[in-house]
């Protein structure tokens, strides 16, 4: 019998989610065929079968969450195919039937203790481990009741426990009076009941991970933003006039994306502590321009890393940026296009954002945000006033590295460059 583990995903993801089981009991798998789609913090990834043969057991359900090395499935090599249930099988074996009087009267008795209680529709919506799930239903409590100590809401074995603990005290405790059980009903009700419909959804893997991530860059770093606006009145112009020629020539549409990459890229070389992180009581300065491009998919926002950006001209950079969206809405990203960006810019302008203070995308120090284009009066050089097309400009950072000074410079620079462009391009 060979056990099938979930494999080394990542350096930095060590569980993860069986979204759908490819495979049920009693199929036949050939080495490397993929049984199992599993949901990580990042992209949803196949696990192979490690051996050819027969489904033997699944040892944990879709929905369930499981750590690398944990046996998921079991092949026999040397079975049949005879299709089976795809209900998750447990892991004790079923003992041989009695051999004397004396195991025949302790079979009731023994059938009696085994047989466990069905989980609720409560429980199955709940995250908890396998062997969580197992503990609760030997102990027959309802995993819905069950708190968990792990921060991203998994229940684990020993928290099954400590409710089994907490459950036995509460029955030695006396009667609550009257009033302190309607107290007790009361702000039960106020917590989980409704008087009107509402939908209770379970949040993705992915989705709690953005949720967890969001708070832990607000929480462990020294967060400022600083604010400044564009005229892209020359970017727009050049943009006009050489859309058509450079769709033709690089079969690829001439965006501001590739503008304001350029421009961040450029700043990144005056200002290389926006370039850096932070590793203990080390400052990490990145000698190389990895940009993350924020993109929002229905499962919730992704940032794919186009690699090289320095290197890249426009055409590679708008290439670049429309090959990752499309994989993210496909749905086909790998860990390799999320890993080990220097720094991020992300564009709420698409959706008509006007302004926003964007959030870092921890370990990175910077985050350059983007927003919409609109019409606005422009006091000129002259004193004339002019309608120009304005955009305003955001950067969140890490203050802990990065001073306030150079955080509006770096601003400054990247306004200066996109309102002359010709100079941009001709600094490539």
């Amino acid at each position: 019998m060979k056990e099938i583990k979930v494999p080394e995903l990542a350096e930095s993801i060590t569980e993860g989610t069986i979204a759908e089981w490819l495979v049920k009991k009693g199929d036949q798998v050939e080495k490397g065929d993929p049984i199992l789609e599993l949901e990580t913090d990042k992209v949803n990834v196949e696990v192979n079968a490690d051996a050819s043969g027969i489904i033997a057991e699944l040892l944990a359900g879709e929905g369930d969450d499981v750590e690398v090395g944990d046996v998921i499935a079991k092949v026999d090599e040397n079975g049949e195919a005879g299709g089976g249930s795809s209900e998750v099988e447990g892991s004790a074996k079923e003992e041989p039937a009695p051999s004397n009087e004396k195991q025949e009267k302790e079979e009731p008795a023994q059938k009696t203790e085994e047989k466990q209680p069905e989980e609720s529709n409560g429980s199955k919506d709940v995250i908890a481990t396998p062997a969580a799930r197992k503990r609760a239903r030997e102990l027959g409590i309802d995993l819905s009741e069950v708190s968990a100590r792990d921060p991203l809401g998994r229940i684990r074995p020993e928290d099954v426990d400590a409710a089994a603990k907490g459950s036995g005290n509460k029955q030695e405790q006396p009667k609550a009076s009257s009033s302190s059980k309607e107290k007790e009903k009361q702000n039960s009700s106020d917590s989980n009941d409704f008087d009107k419909p509402v939908e209770r959804i379970k949040m993705s893997r992915r989705r709690q991970t953005i949720a967890k991530r969001l708070v832990e860059a607000q929480q462990t770093s020294a967060m400022l933003t600083t604010f400044n606006e564009v005229d892209m009145t020359n970017v727009m112009k050049l943009r006009s006039e050489r859309k058509e020629s450079f769709q033709k020539k690089h079969d690829i549409k001439l965006g501001f994306m590739s503008f304001f990459t350029k421009a961040a890229v450029g700043a990144l070389k005056e200002f290389p502590l926006i370039n850096a992180e932070i590793q203990g009581n080390e400052i990490i300065k990145k000698k190389f321009y990895d940009i993350g491009m924020a993109v929002s998919t229905e499962e919730g926002l992704v940032v794919p890393v186009v690699r090289d950006a320095d290197r890249l001209d426009f055409a590679g950079i708008e290439k670049g940026i429309a090959d990752l969206a499309t994989k993210a809405r496909n749905k086909e990203l790998g860990l390799e296009d999320l890993q080990g960006g220097s720094f991020t810019i992300t564009n709420g302008g698409i959706f008509g954002s006007m302004l926003s203070t964007p959030i870092l995308n921890a370990p990175q120090v910077g985050i350059l945000g983007l927003h919409n284009i609109e019409k606005r009066a422009k006091v000129m050089p002259d004193d004339s006033i002019q309608v120009r097309p304005m955009m305003y400009i955001a950067l969140s950072y890490d203050h802990r590295i990065v001073d306030g000074k150079d955080a509006v410079q770096f601003l400054k620079r990247i306004k200066e460059m996109i309102e002359d462009p010709f100079d941009l391009l001709l600094e490539g």
